[in-house]
């Protein structure tokens, strides 16, 4: 029995990484090599391949014989939430925590995500995910408010241990039984292998979650720290608008599923705190002779229009 601080016993932990494309064949083998190096192990790893064969077998060959490793098929329609859901179902850790197949973990990742579910209440644990860009820095133009269009832990989350509406779905836990009795991951929402940049899934997940349990607390705790990779098509400014409007159309199905009161309360803060801050940042930049302040703000200013155009469009669909 591993002990946390205050006494108690963490949780056991199975850890799903999802994958879909030889592509990021090199990312996939440096995530799992990350969980393999977890100072808190790992009860199992498992590996979901979502409708790729080939992915499936070249996996299948290279982990055969790897003990607590298991590569499986989605054993649902192609997407993110059916292959979670597939390694959901195959798990048996008291808690399920989910890696991105671009990110690589720091060695005590697992452990601070384990040790916050000391309280019973904690349902949820979500840790930082902090960009590497390919270019090898942040474009000057990009703003730290929308790292979430990359993956990644954005300015204006809290610090610390902190409670949240919802974690962020490529670095996050919870525990399997709250995941089961809320259903699992609800398909229609987020990447489904479309040409869309969708998301939001982990947070339609997160409110029901909530729903369920009034007592429910979901945290994020950013000593649990991955770093995910940023390849050069998403450092490009087509990239961010297609995402900021694709997060509208997100969104709103969110907002079908839950209603606006849960589905936009984080939103809200959003729009009237963080980015207002942000713009008055660029602002000063400009006022410095910094040019990149003045790309920034426009940035901003794009991807809050895209993002309510695709949620006006969204909502307005039969």
């Amino acid at each position: 029995m591993t002990a946390c601080q205050n006494g108690s016993r963490r949780p056991t932990a199975s850890v799903v990484v999802c994958a879909y494309t030889e592509d990021r064949w090199p990312g996939i083998l440096a995530a799992v090599a990350s969980v393999r190096a977890q100072s808190y192990p790992a009860l199992e790893i498992l590996l979901v391949v979502d409708h790729c064969p080939a992915l499936l077998d070249r996996l299948s060959r290279a982990y055969e014989g790897t003990t607590g490793l298991r590569v499986l098929a989605n054993a649902g329609p192609r997407g993110l939430s059916a292959g979670r859901n597939t390694g959901v179902a195959a798990s048996s850790g008291e808690i399920v925590a989910f890696l991105d197949d671009d990110a690589v973990a720091e060695p005590d990742w697992l452990h601070h995500l384990a040790a916050a579910y000391a309280d019973p209440r904690v349902l949820a644990v979500g840790g930082r995910t902090e960009p590497v860009w390919a270019s090898g820095r942040r474009p000057g133009w990009f703003p730290e408010e929308f790292d979430w269009v990359v993956g990644c832990t954005y300015r204006g989350l809290p610090h610390g241990t902190a409670r949240v509406r919802n974690v962020l779905g490529g670095n996050a836990s919870y525990r399997r039984t709250a995941l089961a009795a809320a259903g699992g991951f609800a398909t229609g929402i987020g990447r489904g292998g479309g040409p869309r940049p969708l998301g939001g899934e982990e947070t339609e997940l997160c409110i029901r979650l909530a729903r369920a349990r009034p007592d429910a607390v979901l945290l994020i705790e950013d000593r649990a720290v991955i770093h995910h990779h940023v390849p050069p098509e998403r450092e490009r400014f087509a990239y961010f608008r297609a995402r900021a409007y694709a997060e509208g159309l997100s969104k709103a199905r969110i907002t079908r599923r839950v209603g606006t009161g849960s589905g936009l309360s984080s939103e809200r803060a959003y729009v009237t705190r963080t980015l207002p801050a942000a713009l008055a940042r660029a602002a000063r930049d400009v006022l410095r002779g910094r040019p990149d302040g003045a790309a920034r703000a426009g940035a901003v200013v794009t991807g809050v229009a895209l993002a309510t155009a695709g949620y006006v469009r969204e909502r307005a669909a039969p």
